[in-house]
């Protein structure tokens, strides 16, 4: 049986506000959380807003250390890595953040922006083999070799985020984590980066982390899926099963929240989602706002647990909520 090429054991991050008066207000962003990811696979990571996503990313990407637990990358433990190891390991996996334009230098042409990671990877190429390369990147993400001497301004969103990608690739890692890296592009061009994102996968069988609140986004994209809500893992799956058949009330309340078009072609309503509230300590920190909460809720935490075949959810009714999917779904 193969390793998996990410594999996150019990990682825990807690922040701690300062404070002048003792010891500061203590937020535990990521709880415990506990992934595997498998070489050429798309993992979607969903969620509200403060759930965790981007600690984990930057986790996954070592560019935070953990209060507690491990992050292997290929086998290796990047946090127990020597710093001139881990500068090297980097080449392996890169980031496409959310703002294309924040993200590149605005002083510096695109084929530097592009070509800046080389240095650490290959430093002994000459120029021109650096050159080479650079424009073999802009074409493979759909931009032509010109635009090597443009800054990046001249660009539209979409074609920035291409760029982005661009430089992320020119390393050939193993893993791409792009976190949020649609969100700030219209419907048409989104589609476009997605497909882009398909098509890098299946022909340079990049494996990508890909992180998103929105739930048909990656849908759209990913293999797989894992729910996350205040810093946990609730459930995980294939990605379509989860949506199409949630087995954590959490899950089901973002997909119904995901507006969509109905059977007579209107526009759907988003549901409202009930807003997060503090239960203190133990059991569901999901209980203040789900409609199946049982006294069992607020005295056990539900661990993650396989449910079906590939399937896990963390949650003591997610067997009920089976037997309704199941019985919804009979003739």
């Amino acid at each position: 049986m193969t390793s998996p090429l990410l594999d996150v054991r019990n990682l825990t991050r807690d922040y701690v506000s300062p404070s002048l008066f003792g010891s500061g207000h203590s937020l535990r962003a990521l709880d415990n959380l506990t992934m595997t990811i498998d070489a050429g696979a798309i993992f979607g990571i969903v969620g509200e807003s403060g759930c965790g996503k981007s600690t984990l990313a930057r986790l996954v990407m070592a560019l935070d250390r953990p209060t507690s637990g491990h992050v292997l990358f290929d086998g290796e433990d990047l946090y127990a890595l020597p710093e001139r190891d881990l500068t090297r390991k980097r080449a392996d996996f890169q980031m496409v953040f959310q703002d294309p334009f924040g993200s590149l230098d605005p002083r510096q042409r695109v084929g530097r922006i592009v070509a800046e990671p080389m240095h650490v990877r290959r430093p002994r190429l000459t120029r021109s083999q650096t050159r080479e390369r650079v424009v073999d990147m802009l074409e493979s993400v759909g931009l032509d070799a010109d635009h090597a001497e443009r800054y990046p301004h001249e660009f539209s969103g979409g074609e920035r985020q291409r760029i982005a990608i661009a430089r992320a690739l020119i390393t050939e890692p193993k893993l791409v984590v792009a976190d949020e890296a649609v969100s700030a592009l219209d419907l048409s061009v989104q589609a476009q980066v997605l497909k882009l994102l398909l098509d890098l996968r299946e022909k340079r069988g990049v494996t990508f982390l890909f992180i998103s609140h929105n739930l048909a986004v990656v849908d759209s994209i990913a293999d797989r899926v894992g729910v996350m809500y205040l810093g946990r893992l609730v459930e995980t799956g294939p990605a379509n099963a989860v949506f199409d058949a949630p087995l954590h009330p959490y899950s089901k309340i973002l997909a119904d929240a995901e507006p969509g078009i109905d059977k007579f072609g209107r526009q759907s309503r988003p549901v409202h989602i009930p807003t997060a509230q503090s239960v203190g300590i133990g059991g569901c920190a999901f209980r203040s706002r789900c409609p199946l909460a049982i006294d069992r809720c607020v005295q056990e935490r539900p661990e993650l647990r396989t449910i079906l075949a590939g399937r896990l959810a963390a949650c003591h009714r997610a067997e009920d909520m089976l037997k309704t999917t199941l019985a919804s779904a009979a003739p």
